[in-house]
């Protein structure tokens, strides 16, 4: 069974992948609008595998027998300077996320659960990939620039990527 402090902050860590999921979906919705359908499914994807992580957590805490508590998910912002912004927020949330994993692990460590440092194990390796596309993405877009026909067109492979 999960103490009741591992157990509160893993609570505290679906909250945060709620949270997640809710601004990558305004992510999406702001992209939307100012016409790149790419990179807003791109991050419809992202909201959907946060979603996704959020429930992995859920599931796990009552596989060990734990209670969910769920709460309040904070209000997105709606908008956005431009893609590159909207990306580099995304790298900047992704950079916090890691911390909050990191942080678990550590409290996971200090309390002797093994299990859920394994179960750990699998969020920090997808942290590792959750900053590197966002990365890779942020300094494409500063390549590009201000060129338009550029954007357009790393939009269209943006579009490519596949739901997991």
């Amino acid at each position: 069974m999960l103490s009741e402090t591992l157990q509160q902050a893993i609570n505290d860590q679906i909250k945060s992948e709620m949270d997640s999921a809710y601004l990558y979906l305004a992510m999406s919705a702001y992209l939307e609008g100012v016409h790149l359908p790419g990179a807003a499914r791109w991050m419809r994807v992202q909201s959907r595998e946060e979603t996704s992580h959020a429930m992995k957590l859920f599931d796990y805490v009552l596989d060990r027998g734990g209670r969910v508590v769920l709460q309040a998910i904070e209000q997105p912002p709606a908008t956005f300077a431009s893609m590159l912004d909207v990306f580099q927020q995304a790298l900047g949330h992704e950079r916090k996320v890691t911390g909050m994993i990191h942080r678990l692990y550590d409290l996971a460590t200090k309390e002797r659960d093994y299990a859920t440092q394994v179960m750990l194990q699998w969020f920090i390796t997808e942290q590792v990939e959750e900053e590197k596309s966002a990365g890779d993405i942020v300094e494409q877009l500063k390549v590009i620039g201000d060129q338009p026909a550029a954007l357009l067109f790393f939009d269209k492979q943006l579009a490519a990527r596949e739901a997991e």
